[in-house]
């Protein structure tokens, strides 16, 4: 460590004779503060816990649904609007603003397991286990912005029944088409009545589908035999398939940089890899101590949001480890679906517990319109925080958080897991063959096979 130490020569400040004035050194450039970087170090610690004091994350509940919600989507062409359906099949479209619902979709009678709306917000397709496909009308935005709004039932346009339920769909960006997974994944159009296309790997249950917001004719699914499948529409036969150890429960590709997608795994973790080189993943987010169930990015790409089975909701950087925020409270119970806003401001998370919950994305940060002054005052703290976040004491400020008993205990058995895990490991290498042993890398150890 360096210690700054002030030097001077003692013959320049000696006086010859006592009637001499003392010499003094003075430094008059007035941009020269030689306590700057200790007054914004103390800014920054205040800052920091002052984020802390004024993090008030949760808004409100939206209650209605009678069932535990499995899914959920953003209406493109209505900021305020997100569609969620429940496992009795109710489908509800509601307005975040005043947190009511607007109308209701009836129809489907067994869970509804995937909704999807259309890249202008004009249709709404939803699919369920009762092996329907259903598609509706949604109402234009300006009549559900109205105090006026019908609260009354809206009929489905057309029913597709299948052989088999299905267990997610996704609409195709900027297109017609749409994709439903279930025994197989079956591509429509909304003018056909049967798929215009099939595609089938293996016999087990595709779990989830999501289209690639850049290259519409590219989409991922998951199935339940733990394999992420990467499909072409111009291919007859499907891509690329990685098989890992543990299943993917849900996969969100990043709006921002297309080529990547960030999968939702059973293991706790969840896996982000470059479409393009699938044998390693680019980045392992750890920190969740069960089951991830569904997972969301930003429209920013920089961070996405997960919900687990471990009844929490949590924010991770698009390329960091470890979350910067954990949501949860008393009442909700295990986390199926999460949703960021079109905005990036908020985040809504639908659970067992029948609820919908509004949370902000940032926790601390405040609602309302800002005064200028306060606006530059809040990007004046945040600056100084992120210049001294280094800094051991702003450090364990900024990454502390309040965790409920049930998440602690198991954070500590998962790491005591871990941690035998190591040391067998390391004794089975210090008792082995030189080189016999090779410890592969986190990113890699997940990953059993890579299929062309």
């Amino acid at each position: 460590m360096k210690v700054k130490v002030i030097s001077r020569s003692t013959d320049e400040f000696t006086r010859e004779r006592s009637q001499d004035l003392q010499r003094v050194f003075r430094n008059f450039d007035p941009k020269l503060r030689p306590q700057e970087k200790a007054v914004e170090y103390v800014r920054a610690l205040n800052a920091a816990k002052l984020e802390k004091i004024f993090a008030r994350p949760f808004i409100g509940a939206m209650d209605g649904h009678i069932d535990a919600i499995s899914c959920m989507a953003k209406n493109p062409n209505f900021l305020k609007g997100i569609f969620s359906g429940s496992m009795d099949g109710d489908i509800r479209l509601w307005d975040i603003a005043s947190r009511k619902t607007v109308c209701q979709f009836p129809g489907h009678q067994g869970a509804v397991r995937g909704l999807t709306a259309s890249t202008d917000g004009s249709t709404l397709i939803s699919c369920g286990t009762d092996c329907t496909v259903r598609i509706w009308s949604v109402p234009v935005a300006a009549t559900l912005e109205s105090d006026h709004a019908s609260n009354k039932p809206i009929e489905a346009n057309a029913v597709y029944v299948g052989k088999n339920a299905y267990w997610a769909v996704d609409h195709q960006w900027g297109g017609d088409l749409f994709a439903t997974t279930g025994a197989r994944v079956e591509i429509w159009n909304h003018n056909r009545s049967q798929p215009v296309n099939t595609f089938e790997w293996g016999t087990d249950t595709v779990i989830s589908v999501r289209f690639n917001p850049g290259e519409p004719n590219l989409l991922a699914t998951s199935a339940s035999d733990r394999s992420i499948a990467l499909y072409d529409l111009r291919m007859s036969t499907p891509a690329r398939k990685l098989i890992m150890q543990t299943r993917t429960n849900s996969i969100a590709w990043n709006p921002m940089e297309p080529l990547n997608f960030t999968a939702a795994n059973e293991d706790c973790s969840c896996y982000s890899y470059d479409a393009r080189k699938l044998d390693e993943a680019k980045c392992v987010h750890k920190d969740h101590v069960s089951a991830v169930m569904d997972i969301d990015y930003s429209p920013t790409g920089r961070e996405f949001v997960t919900g687990s089975y471990d009844r929490t909701v949590r924010i991770f950087p698009y390329n960091g480890g470890h979350s910067r925020e954990i949501y949860h409270t008393k009442r909700m119970q295990r986390v199926f679906c999460v949703k960021f806003s079109s905005d990036a401001s908020y985040i809504i998370s639908g659970s067992d517990d029948t609820n919908l919950r509004l949370w902000k994305a940032k926790a601390s940060e405040q609602m309302g319109v800002l005064l200028p002054r306060e606006q530059k005052k809040h990007e004046y703290q945040e600056a100084v925080k992120n210049r001294y976040k280094h800094l051991p004491e702003v450090k364990r400020i900024v990454r502390h958080r309040h965790l409920p008993r049930p998440i602690y205990k198991a954070k500590e058995l998962r790491r005591s897991v871990i941690d035998a895990e190591k040391k067998k490991e390391e004794r089975r290498k210090a008792h082995s063959t030189p080189g016999s042993i090779v410890t592969e890398s986190v990113r890699k150890r997940r990953i059993i096979r890579e299929v062309e």
